[in-house]
């Protein structure tokens, strides 16, 4: 009995309070929602620039050009593209057992990039705020999926909120 005590004990101390495990269930209705959309790539960002443009802002190839003029653009394409294949990697890990280690580091180095380049929480809220929108109005989106994005959403920010803290999350 004091093992079992002394065990559960161990475990408690080096368990990551913040981290939140998505059920199976949740993660499948995260992709059935992704699934739907994950090939809007430059509609996503567009409608993301369209209603946070300091989020536009922050990147040096789009600051001060107009969002319409640059949509249809090869370099506007392959960005979108990029943020579009980083949460589809990351929101394919959701659901699976041991893939903790691969998404800490996915959101450790998000973070890390990111403070480098004077993100702040409130931009990548501002994001996350605006991709929910784009999400309710073009993918099944009822409660259910509304609260499996939602600890998706802060279990990835937990993450990444650390590291633009300077503490990286293990």
């Amino acid at each position: 009995m004091k093992f079992l005590i002394l065990a559960l004990c161990v475990v408690a101390a080096i368990a990551d309070p913040h981290w939140t495990e998505l059920d199976s269930t949740e993660a499948n209705l995260i992709m059935t929602a992704w699934n739907k959309v994950k090939t809007q790539e430059s509609d996503i960002l567009y409608a993301i620039f369209k209603t946070y443009p300091d989020i536009q802002n922050k990147f040096p190839q789009f600051t001060g050009k107009d969002l319409d003029s640059i949509k249809g653009s090869a370099a506007f394409a392959v960005h979108a593209t990029r943020i579009v294949s980083f949460m589809t990697q990351v929101f394919g890990l959701f659901g699976h057992d041991g893939t903790e280690p691969a998404m800490k580091t996915l959101m450790n180095e998000m973070g890390q990039n990111h403070k480098g380049r004077g993100v702040t929480k409130a931009q990548f809220n501002e994001f996350r705020t605006a991709f929910m929108t784009y999400m309710k109005s073009h993918s099944p989106f009822g409660d259910n999926v509304q609260t499996a994005f939602n600890k998706a959403f802060d279990t990835m920010y937990y993450v990444i909120f650390e590291n633009l803290d300077g503490h990286t999350v293990n």
